[in-house]
């Protein structure tokens, strides 16, 4: 079933339309990965280690979940991530969520909570899940994920211990790639705006709300260039990545291995920002290119449940865009969170530069969709 995955090239018209997805079969499962404790986090300034953490966990689902050279679907969800793993990989993705729990917890000190909920699980509750993938080519895409069971699944393994996996030393594969190297994006319009909507109703009449939604964001921001990252341009490389996202990235591989990954880390780094001062290309080095195809692979309009969305607006706009999601929840059709940031960060997972393997990760400064997360739970007065 992984290679039928559909593909959605516009959000607007086709990402919260579920004729536009595949839905699961009930031997597939749903993985779940949560940082525990993300407020604490936050208040210690380690937004960037949560991101990374949540990075690693789709780096490794992804691993886990892969079949060959088929495209995966998993997403990045700030301060956690989901996959869907098809019935013949979840004993290899059990293992992968097990031992990178561990490893979030021995390498960075945050709990990190796994699980796997069966997509039969979710059915024998009326509640159903769809996946597809944005999907640019040469294994380039990440998940999107529609439907009551997908917010279902999360909230699952948060609360019933039942659907998780206990944290245990083992084999992490998918790391190579994952970096935290990029300096914060400032807001070129104003504000960088992080937007989680959940439908209250289910099935057909909820999909048909968040339907409704998405079009009146798109007519709130019409003619405004959205896109966190622009084309590619604001994302200015340094010489030298910082002490603390070396670190990150040391922490990432094995110990025998970590001078070696810092060394290759600031090697890379440097020759970036000597092929981007000498005009972006050298040879077969085009930095302004990566540069386009960075800002187009981001994930910034996705979905979860909802629309998870991270979108460079003026504050005119933003008010706009909340005053539009307010309206629509007090007509009871949809929960949100919002929360505003200066900047957006990104976290990247390059399967191999030379290749053009690679897709980037952005959240809003300060854990945008963690704050815009929070605003939503204290909407719903049925979790903990």
């Amino acid at each position: 079933m992984q290679n039928q995955l559909p593909s959605i090239a516009d959000f607007s018209s086709d990402g919260v339309d579920p004729a536009h997805y595949a839905r699961l079969a009930d031997d597939w499962a749903l993985a779940v990965a949560d940082i525990v404790g993300s407020t604490k986090l936050a208040a210690a300034g380690r937004d960037k280690d949560v991101n990374f953490v949540a990075g690693a966990a789709v780096a490794v689902l992804g691993e886990a979940v892969r079949r060959g050279q088929e495209p995966v679907a998993c997403q990045f969800g700030g301060d956690g991530a989901i996959a869907a793993v098809p019935r013949d990989r979840i004993d290899a993705t059990r293992a992968a969520l097990a031992a990178l729990a561990h490893w979030a917890q021995s390498e960075f000190q945050i709990e990190l909570r796994v699980g796997l909920v069966p997509v039969a699980a979710l059915r024998a509750k009326n509640l159903d899940a769809f996946v597809a993938l944005r999907d640019f080519g040469n294994q380039n895409a990440f998940g999107l994920f529609l439907g009551d069971g997908i917010v279902a699944a999360d909230s699952w393994v948060k609360h019933d211990a039942q659907w998780r996996v206990a944290p245990a030393a083992g084999e992490l594969a998918g790391l190579e790639g994952l970096s935290c190297r990029w300096q914060p994006v400032a807001a070129r319009n104003g504000t960088v705006l992080c937007v989680i909507a959940d439908p209250v109703a289910s099935g057909a009449a909820g999909m048909a709300a968040l339907g409704r939604i998405v079009r009146a964001i798109d007519a709130c921001t019409q003619g405004l260039a959205t896109a966190p990252l622009g084309d590619g341009t604001p994302l200015e490389p340094r010489w030298m990545p910082s002490i603390a996202a070396l670190a990150r990235e040391a922490r990432a591989a094995r110990p025998r291995k970590r001078v070696a990954r810092v060394a290759s880390a600031m090697l890379a780094a440097f020759v970036v920002f000597v092929v981007h001062k000498f005009g972006g290309r050298i040879g077969a080095i085009d930095i302004a290119r990566y540069r386009r195809d960075m800002a187009e692979r981001s994930d910034y309009r996705k979905a979860a449940g909802g629309p998870r969305l991270v979108l460079d607006v003026s504050a005119a706009v933003a008010s706009r865009i909340e005053e539009t999601l307010a309206a629509a929840e007090a007509a009871g059709e949809i929960r949100y969170g919002t929360a505003r940031a200066d900047a957006t960060t990104v976290t990247c997972l390059v399967g191999d530069f030379a290749a053009d393997r690679h897709v980037h990760f952005v959240d809003g400064a300060g854990l945008g969709f963690w704050r815009a997360s929070q605003m939503l739970k204290a909407k719903m007065p049925t979790e903990a």
